[in-house]
C-alpha cells in the first residue's frame, strides 16, 4: 500500500500544479479554502469509527454480522449531519450562492472517500490487504485520468469540482458492492443501545482529530477570508509540496508508534527506539529541507501563466514551510511517545494551545503580510509545541532525550548547508549537477559524522516486519 501510494502521489503533485496553473491562483485558492474547512470538520464525521471497525472485526468475527446493520447507517447519518455544518458554517463565514454550493460539492466529495475508507476498513480486518492496496488508490488514478481528460476541453473550477465528486461517488458504490459480495447483503437495522455505545468509545478520537486538523487546516480558510483567494493560492501551491514530503513521516511514525505502545512499562526499551528513530526519521528529511531551501524555486516549473513575483512569493512560502518540514523531522517522533502512552491528553492541551496561537497570529498579521504570515505563523506554532513534546519525554515520560544524537545531526545538517552553499555561490553548476554534488557530500558527512550504521538500517526492517 505505501509503495502504491508513493507512486500516485508524485502524479497527482504535478498535476495539481497544472490545475492551479490553468485555474489560476484566486480560482484555486478559493478551492482548497473550501477544501481545507470541509476536511476540518469532515474529520471529526468519523468519529474513529473506521479504526474502531477495524479493530473490533479484526477481533471478533461476528462484529460484522452484529453491528453492522447499525453503523453502516450511523456512518451515513454522520456524513449528513457533516455537510449540513460545512454548509452551515461556511454560509456563516460569509459565502452565499455559487460559492455556497461549491463548498457543498466539495464537502460531498470528501465525505464521499471518507466513507469509501470506512469500507476498505471491512477488507483490511479481514486481512485482504492486497485487494486494499489496489482500492486505496484507485480513486486517486480515476481522478488522474478524468482530470487529464478535462485539459484539452477546458478546465473550470465547476468541472474540476464535478469530477472530484464523480469519482468518489463512483469509488464508493465500486466499495459497497465489493463489500456486499464478500460479506453478502448487510440489512440495515437501527438500534440505539449499540449506536450509544459505539459513539462512547469512539468520540476521544474524532477530538484528536479535529484538534490535529483545525491546527493544520485553518491557514487556509483564514488566508482566503482575511486576506484573498489570490493569497490562499500562493499557499497552497507551497503546501502541496510539504503534504507530499511529509508522507515519508506519515509512513515511518506509526511502525514506531506501534512498539512504543508495546513496550508502555519498559522504559530502556522505550530510550532504544527513541535514539534509534530519531536518526531514521529526521536524516533522510535533513537532504529534503535543505534541497528546498536552496532549490526550491525548481518546484515550480509548471507555473507558466504565473508572473516571476508569483512564484517568488510562492517559492518564499515554500522555504519558511519546509523549516517547518525540518522542525518536524526532528520532533514529531516525540508527540509518537507521548501518544503511544498515557499523554494523550496533554499532547491534545498543547496542539489546542498551538491552534489557538496560530488563529490569534493570523488575525493580527495575515490581512497585512499574507501567505508569508501563515507560513511563519505555522513555524513558530511548531517549534513552541515541539519544545513542549521535549520536555515532557524527558521530565514526565522519563525517557532521555538523545542531546549528543540530536547535536550530531545538527552538524550534518549545518555541513550539509555550508556545503550548498558553497557549491552555489562559487561553482555556479546547474541545479542538477549541483544537487548530486550535495548528494554526494550528504552521503560522505552522515558516515563522517557517524550518526547511522548500516546495521541500524536492518533493525529498521525488523521493525517494518513486526
Amino acid at each position: 500500500m505505501v509503495l502504491l501510494n508513493l507512486l500516485i502521489k508524485p502524479g497527482w503533485v504535478i498535476l495539481e500544479n497544472v490545475v492551479q496553473d490553468r485555474l489560476g491562483h484566486a480560482a484555486f485558492g478559493l478551492f482548497t479554502a473550501l477544501s481545507a474547512l470541509t476536511l476540518v470538520l469532515a474529520t471529526v464525521s468519523d468519529l474513529g469509527l473506521t479504526h474502531y471497525s477495524v479493530k473490533r472485526v479484526a477481533a471478533e468475527p461476528g462484529f460484522l454480522a452484529e453491528y453492522f446493520p447499525t453503523i453502516l447507517p450511523l456512518r451515513g447519518a454522520l456524513n449528513g449531519v457533516a455537510l449540513g455544518a460545512m454548509v452551515g458554517l461556511g454560509w456563516m463565514l460569509g459565502y452565499r450562492g455559487a460559492t455556497l454550493g461549491l463548498l457543498a460539492a466539495v464537502g460531498a466529495s470528501l465525505l464521499l472517500t471518507q466513507y469509501g475508507q470506512f469500507l476498505r476498513g471491512t477488507l483490511q480486518a479481514q486481512q485482504r490487504f492486497n485487494t486494499d492496496a489496489v482500492l486505496s488508490v484507485f480513486e486517486k488514478f480515476l481522478l488522474l485520468g478524468l482530470v487529464a481528460a478535462l485539459l484539452p476541453l477546458g478546465l473550470t473550477l465547476e468541472r474540476y469540482v464535478g469530477v472530484r465528486v464523480a469519482a468518489a461517488g463512483f469509488t464508493v458504490a465500486l466499495l459497497y458492492g465489493l463489500m456486499t459480495r464478500l460479506f453478502g447483503r448487510i440489512r440495515y437495522r437501527w438500534q440505539w443501545k449499540q449506536a450509544g455505545g459505539v459513539l462512547r468509545e469512539t468520540v476521544p478520537f474524532a477530538v484528536m482529530n479535529l484538534l490535529y486538523g483545525l491546527n493544520e487546516r485553518v491557514d487556509m480558510v483564514m488566508l482566503e477570508r482575511l486576506a484573498s483567494a489570490d493569497e490562499a493560492g500562493y499557499y497552497a501551491g507551497a503546501y502541496r509540496w510539504v503534504d507530499a514530503v511529509m508522507m515519508y513521516l506519515w509512513t515511518v511514525l506509526p511502525l514506531f508508534f506501534a512498539r512504543f505502545s508495546g513496550a508502555t512499562h519498559r522504559p530502556a526499551e522505550q530510550r532504544e527506539l527513541l535514539w534509534f528513530g530519531q536518526r531514521i526519521v529526521t536524516i533522510p528529511m535533513l537532504f529534503v529541507c535543505v534541497f528546498v531551501l536552496f532549490r526550491g524555486e525548481v518546484l515550480f516549473w509548471q507555473f507558466k501563466h504565473s508572473s516571476a513575483a508569483e512564484v517568488a512569493r510562492m517559492a518564499w512560502c515554500l522555504k519558511v514551510l519546509f523549516v517547518n518540514v525540518l522542525v518536524h523531522a526532528f520532533f514529531a517522533l516525540y508527540a509518537t511517545l507521548l501518544n503511544s502512552t498515557h499523554y494523550v491528553r496533554t499532547v491534545n492541551r498543547l496542539v489546542a494551545l498551538s491552534a489557538l496561537l496560530n488563529i490569534g497570529l493570523n488575525l493580527l498579521f495575515l490581512p497585512r503580510f499574507g501567505a508569508i504570515a501563515a507560513a511563519w505563523n505555522t513555524l513558530v506554532c511548531a517549534a513552541l509545541v515541539s519544545v513542549g513534546y521535549v520536555w515532557l519525554v524527558q521530565r514526565h515520560a522519563g525517557v532521555p532525550v538523545p542531546w549528543s544524537t540530536l547535536a550530531r545531526l545538527l552538524s550534518l545538517l549545518a555541513g550539509l548547508g555550508a556545503g550548498w552553499y558553497a557549491l552555489q555561490h562559487v561553482a555556479h553548476l546547474h541545479w542538477m549537477v549541483e544537487t548530486a554534488l550535495a548528494g554526494l557530500l550528504f552521503v560522505v558527512l552522515v558516515l563522517a559524522v557517524r550518526v547511522v550504521r548500516p546495521a541500524e538500517l536492518r533493525q529498521l526492517q525488523g521493525l517494518r516486519r513486526k
